[in-house]
């Protein structure tokens, strides 16, 4: 079984991937130090993986499937985030609306069109549901029905809700080539872990997980293993502030921006290591961005911390620097969850059967 990884960033999907017993074919990210990330820890991994560090804009899909499967459509799985700056729910107003970056979803139908994937999974913000982007996800519907495809109705998934030590809520959308089924495969999953206060209704479940295991030492040597630095005054501040989720309201410092307003109440915050972190965004080792303090030391998560609430493990190094490696893992789908995924879709992917569509589809990819 096979797979190809768009918009790959550090290759958070891929590494699930591979994980969940698939090969990885292909690969494409255009962020340089993403890429650079990607090729350190997959080269040995994956020695034939082709990686295009490339805008996949200026890629042709139909070329891209024939220098990888040949004329034979035989692709498993297409996964993918195409990035998701647009769509965010920090936007206001309309703000997003025309991004540049919301197109890259029908780009990614396009690669879904030349490769004839069995099945396809997306993922990306909750924001790409806002009635101000509608138009966007329709033509996303309609090229699927047009290109042979049933696409599942977008759901929310909270990443805490399945054994991941992190609260992320993401869309995922699942596309069937016409022809496969689900058959007997719930989707989404079923949640297996939930609060106190559902447990009680839903005994069945298990309680959400905390992330204290990210905060154990790291490796010597680890080159992840770096946080910003900070001046005297957030120093004073963060020894002001209670150990193992305080806010920044305890520490006595309010800076000008907030001191008519009590939003933002997370920044500068301690995360509680007792409980699921909170989101890891592309700031994540940035407090002025979020609860993003150590629970008990003064000063940002480290990069390694942060990876490990994103469920990588220890051994994958993330490069260029401590900006552009925070960036790589805040992009990325936590591993463990994108691996459950992955799994729970796997039974769809075991005996491989032509089907009228992909046949017809495999025509249509000929030359004139």
């Amino acid at each position: 079984m096979n797979c190809i990884d768009l918009f790959a960033g550090a290759g958070g999907f891929s590494l699930a991937a591979r994980n969940a017993g698939l090969t990885i074919k292909l690969a494409v990210e255009h962020n340089k130090s993403a890429a650079s990330t990607y090729r350190k820890n997959f080269a040995a991994l994956e020695p034939k993986l082709v990686l295009r560090d490339e805008d996949i804009r200026t890629l042709s899909p139909v070329k891209l499937a024939r220098e990888i499967f040949g004329r034979n459509p035989s692709c498993d799985l297409l996964l993918g985030g195409p990035p998701c700056q647009g769509f965010s729910t920090h936007r206001l107003n309309d703000a997003g609306v025309t991004d540049d970056r919301n197109d890259l979803i029908h780009i990614y139908f396009d690669f879904v069109r030349a490769f004839s994937p069995r099945v396809f999974l997306m993922e990306n913000v909750p924001g790409m549901l806002w009635p101000r982007h509608k138009a966007a996800l329709d033509r996303f519907y309609s090229k699927g029905n047009e290109s042979g495809y049933e696409v599942f109705e977008p759901v929310v998934l909270d990443a805490r809700d399945y054994g991941i030590a992190q609260r992320r809520k993401r869309v995922f959308i699942l596309g069937l080539r016409r022809g496969e089924e689900l058959g007997k495969i719930a989707w989404p999953p079923k949640q297996t872990h939930g609060s106190e206060v559902l447990r009680r209704t839903e005994p069945y479940l298990k309680s959400w997980i905390g992330c204290q295991s990210a905060f154990l030492p790291a490796n010597a040597g680890d080159p992840n293993d770096i946080h910003m630095r900070h001046g005297p005054e957030l120093l004073e501040a963060f020894e002001n502030t209670p150990a193992n989720g305080g806010s920044r309201h305890v520490s006595g410092r309010t800076l000008n921006c907030h001191a008519d307003h009590d939003g933002h109440n997370d920044v500068y915050g301690r995360i509680d290591p007792s409980k699921p972190a909170p989101t890891m965004t592309t700031a994540c080792i940035n407090p002025s961005k979020g609860r993003f303090v150590h629970p008990t030391l003064h000063h940002g998560i480290t990069v390694r911390q942060a990876a490990r609430i994103q469920t990588f493990p220890d051994n994958f190094v993330f490069e260029g620097g401590l900006m552009a490696a925070g960036e790589q893992v805040g992009n990325a789908v936590p591993v463990a969850f994108a691996q459950l995924l992955i799994e729970h879709l796997k039974p769809l992917l075991g005996a491989r059967k032509e089907s009228t569509e992909a046949r017809k589809a495999a025509r249509q990819r000929e030359p004139a």
